[in-house]
C-alpha cells in the first residue's frame, strides 16, 4: 500500500510523458494505496517558459491547468473506488507577485492540497541543466553561499505565505552543485541557519515534508532531501511522506525500493498518508501515520 503525493503526466506537462489515466492506472496495478496528482501550475510571464513551451501562451498554460482539473476529477471518481486519489498541484515560487498569481488560482479551484517547491533563484531555473544553476550562481557574482541562502530565502518566503501541506524536495539547490559548492553548504552557518528556520516554519503550521524518490534518477544515491537534512527534520519531529515526482507511466513507483532502504537506514519508521476532505466545502486534508513495513506492503513496483 505505498503512496505518492506528487505526480506529473505528459498530458499536462511537455517535460513528461503519457497521459493522467495511464498513470493512475500504472499506480493501480503496482499496488498504490494512495495517489496525488498535482500537475504544476501555471506561470504568468512569459520568460518563464521552458524551452518545450516556447511556442505555447502564458494563456495555453491556464487553459492546460483547467484542463488538468476537470480531467483529474473525473479520474477520481472513476478510479476512487479502487485507490485514494488526490487532486492537488505543485505550485512555483519565482518572484513576489507568484503569490498573488498562487492565491488566485486557490480561489478558482477547489484542489485538495498544493506542493510547495522552488524551482529558481532569481527567477533563473535551478533544476533544469548545469549551465541554467552555473546562471543563477553568476547572478550572485559566483558567490555560492549567497546562492544558497538566496534559494532557502525564496523557499522561505513561499512557505511563509501559501503553507503548502506537502514541501517538495526540500534541497533542490544541490542537485548540479559542484564539489566547491557542496562544500561551502555543508559549512556555511548562514545556510544552516535558515534550513532550520525553514523547517521550524513548517513545523509551525502543520506541513509535510516529501521524502522524493526522483533525486535517485536525476543521480544521487539518496532521496532528496539528504541525509544531512533528512536527520534535521527527524530531529525536529516533523512529518514526512512519500513521493515518486513520476512524470508518466514508466516512472510511477521508479526507485520506491531504494526509497524504501534509504528511509529504514535514516530511522524513518513512520510516513502520513494524506486524505482528501469529505466535507463539501475547501477545508484542511487529514492524514494518517503509517509503520515505514505497512506504507510498502503490497508494493508490487516496475523496476
Amino acid at each position: 500500500m505505498p503512496i505518492s503525493q506528487h505526480s506529473h503526466s505528459g498530458q499536462f506537462c511537455l517535460h513528461a510523458s503519457g497521459n493522467l489515466e495511464e498513470v493512475i492506472r500504472e499506480a493501480i496495478k503496482q499496488g498504490f494505496k494512495t495517489f496525488a496528482f498535482t500537475e504544476h501550475a501555471p506561470r504568468d510571464h512569459e520568460e518563464d517558459l521552458y524551452e518545450e513551451e516556447k511556442h505555447l501562451k502564458v494563456q495555453d498554460l491556464f487553459d492546460t491547468f483547467d484542463a488538468y482539473y476537470k480531467e483529474a476529477r473525473r479520474l477520481q471518481q472513476a478510479y476512487g473506488d479502487r485507490i485514494n486519489i488526490l487532486v492537488g498541484s505543485e505550485i512555483d515560487y519565482i518572484r513576489p507577485e507568484s503569490v498573488q498569481l498562487i492565491r488566485s488560482l486557490l480561489d478558482k479551484y477547489d484542489l485538495d492540497y498544493i506542493v510547495g517547491s522552488v524551482h529558481h533563484v532569481h527567477t533563473i531555473p535551478i533544476d533544469f541543466s548545469p549551465a541554467l544553476w552555473e546562471a543563477a550562481l553568476h547572478a550572485v557574482n559566483d558567490d555560492y553561499e549567497q546562492l544558497f541562502v538566496d534559494y532557502f530565502d525564496h523557499q522561505y518566503e513561499m512557505l511563509r505565505q501559501l503553507k503548502p501541506l506537502v514541501v517538495a524536495h526540500f534541497d533542490l539547490i544541490r542537485l548540479f552543485s559542484p564539489e566547491a559548492g557542496l562544500r561551502v553548504f555543508a559549512d556555511s552557518q548562514k545556510v544552516s541557519d535558515r534550513v532550520q528556520r525553514n523547517i521550524d516554519f513548517v513545523n509551525s503550521y502543520g506541513g509535510i515534508f516529501e521524502l522524493n524518490s526522483s533525486a535517485f534518477r536525476k543521480g544521487w544515491d539518496t532521496a532528496y532531501p539528504k541525509k544531512d537534512i533528512l536527520q534535521r527534520i527527524l530531529d525536529s519531529k516533523a512529518l514526512i511522506t512519500l513521493s515518486d515526482d513520476s512524470h508518466g507511466p514508466a516512472q510511477v513507483g521508479l526507485n520506491y525500493h531504494r526509497l524504501k532502504q534509504y528511509l529504514i537506514d535514516q530511522g524513518v519508521q513512520q510516513v502520513a498518508e494524506i486524505h482528501r476532505s469529505q466535507t463539501e466545502q475547501a477545508a484542511k486534508p487529514t492524514y494518517k501515520l503509517i509503520p515505514i513495513e505497512q506504507a510498502w506492503a503490497g508494493f508490487v513496483g516496475q523496476h
